[in-house]
């Protein structure tokens, strides 16, 4: 694993991180670490959304489908949701989405959700600086790779099936 992270490294690679945040709450947060000049890394890019209840699965697979490497959702603490449960909504939709992503292969650390208040700056740095870091590690997504792989697992189940209806075919005759 050392290898891999000495690789991304010593060839410049970082990863692409897509950032959903709440407005109200993440979104704030993060302009309040910039305001306090707070560093953190610059491979990411902030999407304000105005709850992170309102963020639609599709919006995270097309993320990672267009070539980021990490999707984050930050959003406002349990009960602090200015839209009451949007949040609440925002977790479930976060664990369907870790189940599809992981059958599509794609590791867990990939995608995080995090709740973090307008007050919390200096959060925003440290998870955004672990989520490089962990990504670092981990290397590119290569979906391409991913996409080619699934293809010849689909194939093969066709070729399984097709085997299979010719058995009972010769069987029924």
């Amino acid at each position: 694993m050392s290898e891999i992270t000495e690789n991304n490294v010593s060839t410049g690679w970082s990863p692409r991180i897509i950032a959903f945040f709440c407005n109200w709450c993440t979104y704030t947060a993060a302009d309040l670490a910039g305001v306090s000049r707070m560093k953190y890394a610059s491979n990411v890019r902030i999407i304000r959304v105005m709850c992170s209840g309102r963020i639609d699965p599709q919006f995270v697979l097309e993320a990672f489908a267009k070539g980021a490497d990490g999707v984050l959702v930050g959003g406002c603490h349990p009960n602090d949701c200015h839209y009451v449960e949007g949040n609440y909504k925002m977790l479930r939709r976060y664990r369907l989405l870790q189940r599809m992503l992981s059958d599509m292969g794609i590791e867990p650390e990939r995608f995080r959700l995090e709740w973090i208040s307008a007050a919390e700056g200096d959060k925003v740095k440290h998870v955004v600086n672990d989520m490089v870091e962990k990504l670092t590690k981990l290397g590119p997504l290569a979906l391409d790779q991913k996409q080619k792989d699934w293809d010849k697992e689909v194939q093969s189940l066709e070729d399984d099936v097709h085997a299979q209806q010719q058995e009972g075919a010769v069987a029924h005759a």
